[in-house]
């Protein structure tokens, strides 16, 4: 088992337009939930980006434009909060990833919006936010600019593929189901429908491994968390799409995610690009035999 669900406080990005409130109030709740602190980080480039075809125009140097947007967000968590909950706020002049990636060190949880970019954009957006993870050390929660509270926030869905990489993504699942009183559901996709039932032996059939799979990975789970509710849901789409499909279903969907110097996960990316709920980035926990393996690669010469 690992340590997904550890203490530490909420981080949330802060980057001052309206609609990054709701992520703001998404973070609070999650502070909250928590009992932790929640400090709001706003970035800021070391220069602006002045143009002289605006005459007359005088732009606010960054850090202040980013000290107004950390005023604004902390006013707006004390009139929905109040003062019982411990805040801090902090600005950091640099690149997004790096400015939040130092503030989420010790964090439980990163908390970000997600791009209004359609298209190869929005999976740029993806990829910058798969990064942030790894980079962070700790699970990032991408939230919609337009997400409100509702009814589904009561159920959490989980990516389940058998390997040590969903095992972390269900551990974080698990403890946040339980934390919002939640049911859950366990996504494992890509079944071939054609042989779902019969592939020549019923007893060795697609679903029937997938079910002693499901077995086996929720067997430490269910003891540990016997208040929640599990449910399993086997489907012949990809991964992704089933995945994207199940978060209409849902206020929270939970994706294990590769990591490494360039962490290439189409099945994530796609996933945090198009769900319609907030979707937490799971990141891979590097053991020592796969840094070391990880090492020897990039140590390796070619010989063609």
């Amino acid at each position: 088992m690992s340590t997904w669900n550890r203490t530490g406080p909420v981080v949330v990005e802060v980057d001052g337009s309206g609609e990054n409130l709701r992520v703001v109030d998404y973070a609070a709740a999650e502070a909250l939930r928590s009992g932790a602190e929640l400090v709001l980080v706003a970035p800021y480039a070391a220069h602006g980006s002045f143009t002289p075809a605006m005459p007359g125009y005088v732009p606010k140097p960054p850090a202040e434009l980013a000290d107004a947007a950390l005023r604004v967000a902390v006013a707006h968590v004390r009139h929905r909060e109040g003062y019982a909950m411990d805040l801090a706020a902090v600005t950091g002049e640099g690149s997004r990833t790096r400015v939040l990636a130092h503030a989420a060190r010790a964090a439980r949880l990163l908390i970000v919006g997600r791009s209004h970019n359609r298209g190869p954009q929005r999976l740029v957006h993806a990829q910058a936010n798969l990064t942030l993870a790894r980079r962070a050390g700790c699970p990032v929660v991408v939230v919609p600019l337009s997400w409100r509270p509702s009814l589904l926030d009561r159920k959490v869905a989980v990516g389940i593929d058998g390997t040590t990489l969903s095992a972390e993504a269900l551990e974080f699942a698990f403890g946040a189901a339980a934390a919002r009183e939640a049911d859950l559901t366990l996504v494992h996709a890509g079944l071939p429908a054609e042989h779902a039932f019969d592939d020549g032996d019923p007893g060795h059939s697609w679903i029937s491994r997938a079910d002693q799979l499901l077995s086996e990975t929720l067997s430490p789970w269910t003891s540990r968390y016997p208040t929640v509710k599990v449910t399993r849901f086997l489907s012949s789409r990809p991964p992704a799409a089933a995945l994207v499909h199940e978060s209409g279903e849902v206020g929270l969907v939970v994706v294990g995610a590769h990591t490494g110097k360039l962490p290439v996960d189409p099945v994530a990316r796609h996933s945090v690009a198009a769900m319609t709920c907030p979707v937490a980035i799971v990141p891979h926990h590097v053991t020592p035999a796969e840094r070391t393996d990880d090492a020897r690669r990039d140590a390796a010469v070619p010989t063609h």
